[in-house]
């Protein structure tokens, strides 16, 4: 099993970053690569699609609205990994204005290397990450 983690600071409080990410369909608000959400199972199952037309379909396996996080996992993807299991959370900054944002995820990589497979998730997050802080600049 391999993993990553991605983290950035944001000069926005907690509530408003999570009320942006906060909800599992919310993706195409601040996710510029993926433009369609469709929700599906009462909202416990999200279909996406890709800015090259790629489909990838996500189950809600854990919400925490108190701790701003929430967990899933990969249903179907063409990414080369298997057990697919995320976090993302945001946490309280160093001051009442700061946040931290967490997106992390295991997995088995599944015909790749452990660090092939971490380095494209850690890519993933880190460009989601910096997405994120650009939505909430404008």
């Amino acid at each position: 099993m391999a993993g990553t983690t991605a983290s950035t600071e944001l000069p926005v409080p907690a509530d408003r970053v999570w009320q942006l990410i906060g909800g599992f369909d919310s993706l195409p608000d601040w996710l510029p690569y993926i433009p369609t959400s469709e929700p599906g199972e009462g909202g416990r199952v999200r279909t996406l699609v890709n800015e090259e037309g790629g489909v990838i379909v996500e189950r809600l396996e854990a919400f925490d609205n108190a701790s701003r996080s929430y967990s899933y996992s990969i249903l179907r993807a063409p990414f080369p990994v298997t057990g697919y299991l995320s976090t993302i959370t945001v946490h309280e900054g160093a001051t009442p204005d700061r946040s931290r944002v967490e997106w992390s995820g295991t997995f088995t990589p599944d015909g790749i290397g452990d660090d092939e497979a971490a380095a494209l998730f850690h890519r993933i997050y880190a460009d989601g990450l910096a997405a994120l802080a650009h939505s909430l600049a404008g």
